[in-house]
Formats: structure tokens, C-alpha cells, sequence
């Protein structure tokens, strides 16, 4: 049984802070979220914008180009950048407290990458969950958004274009129609078995919009973050980019420093650069701590991740911390421009699920808050421009009817697979493994929704790393160490679209 719901305003798929941007920018909105809370409520890294006197759009943009591997699109990172000022003062207005100085003003901090101070924090470490205060309490005393409790798991269409939502109850099967559908829906990190990712934020949005035939980028590029506490837990605990910033420092076993060794920044360079040395350091049979006993006032500061220390016997004031490296953020997902655009008509992707070429083929710190913020009001813009009412036999893909929701054990074996063959360190022969075993998964995976959409995504991601025969970025090839001036562009994929049935009249 299928229940056909018609709105009257934009469909918002995701409720993190790219989502909510875009709802609380509409005339009228609903937003669509599942149960499960996406990666900004976990955010411990502040957002860049350049506020400082001594900073300017300009220089924030020249270093977000500088660590995004020359495929950075400059329209795109120039909107990101020119929005920073704008994007703070509303959430301040919105009633967002970020750390200030005696004086009242904004603590600025520096960051991995960052040639300036220009990162703003909340409680130290927790400027997500701040962030999503405030956007959550904007939308409940909002009469302008609705919320609606739901999985998405395939688009509605009109011929080629998107009219709506199929979301899934067990087996109860609900399409929403409505005159705009935006994609929210967050990254790919669970996709690997070492994450800093929570539970949920496996790409399905990407494949969902793939679906129905929504054009991809930059699929090979994933961004694995230097310093996740490695105590054993799922997800790892960040361990944020601030305690780097504040002078920590990464040591071997022997308390000997070792990132001098890799870059002039040491521990401040690119993070690509120090997720690399972390993993190498394993591999030659070492270990690599953080050490943050030299910080003042540690508990104060960064309340998050002393409580992340504690749960496992540990006090940053006299320990130092054991870290590795971790999935992180997607660079790679749905195809779109500066207003969230996508390449099917009624589709907008906004966020760490879309990829409008802001990071290029790596992530400059704190960007991403910023990118949900800027990006999310410029969709709201289009969005409220170009909705359009639809009549006709509403389609949506077939097995999103019948298919179970939730992938079992063997997903797991896919994690392990894609984080040994296709995590920091690629080669062909690894690459070419992992696609022969998704393969062979690939039966059992696609009897559930969430299994087909991984092993879907997994393979798209193996091929796209083996197309990119250099290393660039977050796309590290060990039999292909360097970058190759003739591969520095973006790689588009266009998926087919899947088999449809009409539902309703």
C-alpha cells in the first residue's frame, strides 16, 4: 500500500545544518528527517570565515585553494568565502553563542591549512551541536517549517523530473509530492570502517539522487582525518583540528615529534599531509600520539573531547592521546553549482552529499559548517525562484517499493573492505580486489535498500580512484605517488537511471 501525500511548498531531505539553512531561507518548507543525527551535531571544528583585520575573503580563498589539490572551482569557493561574514552574523542572530575574548569579541583560532586566525568555536569543541541549537530552536518557533519523521528512499518523478519523495515505515510506503525536492542528506564516511561518521551518514542520498539519474563528481576524493582517538570505538572520537592549532603535537611512542619530517607546516599542515605521515608511522611499525599537555585550561577549552579521553581512562592534561587516521568528509556526491543546481530538473543537492567543486580534491579545515551555512541560504534563493507545480502519473524507482530497509552483518565485511582497499593508501591491484569482492557481496547486499545503495556507492568509488591514475588531494595512489598535470580536472559520472512503476493515478 502506497500513500500519496501532495505539499504545497519545498521538500528539504536531511535536518543538519546545510538542510536547515535551506528550510529557514524558504517562504515555506518541510523537511524530511530521519531519526538518526546527522555528522554536524559531532562537528568539534569551528567555522573559517574571515573576520580578523588582518584577513580578508581573498586570503581565505587563496588558502582553501592551496590544500584543495588544483581542482578547486574558484566561482564556487569565491561564493563560499564572500559568505563567511554574513553566514556568522545570522547564526548569531539566531541566537548562536561562539567563544568570545574579556572584550566581547569573537575568539578567532587557527587551523590546519589556515595562513590566518579566522575559525570561530563554540565551548571549544562543540560548535556543531551549537550550530544545531540554534537551528533547531529557529525552526520549532518557525511557523514557516514542518517537520516530517521519515526515510527517504527514492526520488518521485514526471518524466525527468523530480516531483517528490518515497519515504519507508517497515513496509509502509508514503510518497510526498511537491514543487521543489533539495537533497541534504550529509556524506559517505560509514562507508569505511574506520570513521569519525555516526551511524546514518552512508551516502544514500547520493545514490538515492543517482537513481534518478542525477550526474556525480568527484567520487574518488574522501577526506580522512589525521587524528581520530584510536581507543577502539565506532565511530572514533575526533579528536578536533583546534588542539593542533593550539600547539599539540603529534609524537611517536618515543615522544619524538615527527611531522617536521613531512611538511614545513608540521602539525598544521594540510590534512591529506598529516593523515598520511599518521598511517605511515603505523606501518613502519610505530604508533603516533597527541600530545595537548602543554594547552592551558584543557578541560575548559575542550570539554568534548576530554569526556571522548575520560570514557576511556584517559586525562589529556596527562596523557597523550593515541590517534589514527579516520574517514572523514566526502568531497565526492551529487553534481552541483553554486545554488545547488543539480542536472535533473526539480533537484537540488546541497552540502557534504553534493559536490559543487568548493573543496576541490581536499577540504581545508572548518569549510564545511561554512559550506552548509553560505551554500544552504544561495539554494533557498533558487529553490523559492523556480518551483514548479506538477500534474501527471507520478513514477518512482521499483524496488523502493518492496525492498527491506536495513543491510545486514555483511555490510560490515564491506566496511572492512573499502577501508583496507580503497581508505588513505590506494593502489591498482588493491582497487581492482575490492570491485572482484563487491561483486561477489553484491547478491546479498542488494536484497535491502541500505546494502544496495553501499555496494552501489563502493563500487563507483573504486572505479572513479582507478580512472585517477596520480595522487592528488585526498586521492592517494602508492603506484601512482605524484600528481599528473594532465589529470588536474574534475571527474563527472553519469549513472543510468533505474526501472520506474507508476504509482497512484
Amino acid at each position: 500500500m502506497t500513500t500519496i501525500i501532495r505539499l504545497d511548498a519545498p521538500i528539504v531531505v536531511g535536518a543538519g545544518v546545510a538542510g536547515l539553512s535551506v528550510a529557514l531561507g524558504l517562504e515555506r518548507a518541510f523537511v524530511i528527517s530521519s531519526k538518526e543525527p546527522g555528522s554536524t551535531w559531532w562537528a568539534q571544528g569551528g567555522i573559517a570565515a574571515a573576520l580578523g583585520e588582518d584577513d580578508s575573503p581573498q586570503a581565505h580563498a587563496a588558502d582553501t585553494v592551496a590544500v584543495s589539490g588544483g581542482l578547486a572551482v574558484e566561482d564556487a569557493v569565491a561564493a563560499l568565502t564572500m559568505g563567511g561574514r554574513e553566514a556568522i552574523t545570522r547564526l548569531v542572530r539566531l541566537g548562536a553563542e561562539f567563544d568570545r575574548d574579556d572584550q566581547g569579541e569573537l575568539l578567532l583560532g587557527r587551523e590546519g591549512g589556515h595562513h590566518a586566525r579566522r575559525v570561530v568555536h563554540a565551548d571549544g569543541d562543540a560548535t556543531g551541536a551549537e550550530v544545531m541549537r540554534a537551528l533547531n530552536d529557529a525552526v520549532t518557533s518557525a511557523e514557516t517549517v514542518d517537520v516530517i519523521d521519515g526515510k527517504v528512499v527514492e526520488l518521485a518523478r514526471v518524466g525527468e523530473r523530480v516531483v517528490g519523495v518515497l519515504t519507508a515505515d517497515g513496509k509502509r510506503r508514503t510518497v510526498y509530492t511537491a514543487p521543489a525536492v533539495v537533497m541534504a542528506t550529509g556524506g559517505a564516511g560509514r562507508m569505511f570502517k574506520a570513521t569519525t561518521n555516526p551511524v546514518g551518514v552512508t551516502g544514500d542520498g547520493i545514490m538515492i539522487a543517482a537513481r534518478a539519474g542525477a550526474r556525480l563528481a568527484d567520487l574518488e576524493f574522501v577526506q580522512f582525518h589525521p587524528t581520530a582517538m584510536n581507543a577502539g570505538k565506532d565511530p572514533m572520537p575526533l579528536l578536533t583540528e583546534a588542539l593542533r592549532g593550539e600547539g599539540a603535537k603529534l609524537v611517536d611512542g618515543s615522544g619524538r615529534r615527527f611531522m617536521d619530517q613531512y611538511h614545513s607546516l608540521a602539525e598544521l599542515a594540510p590534512r591529506d599531509i598529516v593523515a598520511r605521515a599518521i598511517y605511515w608511522q603505523y606501518d613502519r611499525g610505530s604508533s603516533a600520539y597527541l600530545d595537548a599537555r602543554s594547552i592551558v585550561n584543557f578541560h575548559e577549552r575542550f570539554p568534548t573531547v576530554t569526556a571522548h579521553a575520560m570514557s576511556v581512562g584517559l586525562d589529556p592534561t596527562e596523557d597523550r592521546l593515541p590517534v589514527s587516521p579516520a574517514a572523514h568528509y566526502y568531497m565526492g556526491g551529487i553534481d552541483a553549482d553554486t545554488y545547488g543546481r543539480t542536472s535533473v530538473p526539480g533537484l537540488w543537492a546541497v552540502g557534504e552529499c553534493s559536490s559543487t567543486g568548493v573543496h576541490g580534491a581536499n577540504r581545508l579545515a572548518s569549510n564545511s559548517l561554512l559550506e552548509g551555512l553560505v551554500f544552504g541560504a544561495r539554494v533557498a534563493v533558487d529553490v523559492s525562484a523556480h518551483q514548479i507545480e506538477n500534474d501527471g502519473g507520478i513514477e518512482v524507482p521499483k524496488e523502493g517499493l518492496d525492498l527491506p530497509l536495513v543491510a545486514g552483518p555483511v555490510i560490515e565485511e564491506l566496511r572492512q573492505l573499502m577501508w583496507d582497499r580503497v581508505g588513505l593508501i590506494r593502489t591498482g591491484s588493491g582497487l581492482w580486489e575490492a570491485r572482484k569482492s563487491i561483486l561477489e557481496m553484491e547478491p546479498v547486499l542488494g536484497r535491502t535498500i541500505a546494502g544496495r545503495n553501499a555496494a552501489d556507492l563502493g563500487l563507483l568509488m573504486v572505479m572513479a580512484a582507478l580512472r585517477r591514475s596520480e595522487s592528488r588531494g585526498g586521492h592517494y595512489r602508492a603506484d601512482y605517488p605524484e600528481e599528473d598535470p594532465m589529470q588536474a580536472m574534475r571527474a563527472l559520472v553519469v549513472p543510468g537511471a533505474e526501472d520506474t512503476v507508476r504509482v497512484g493515478r
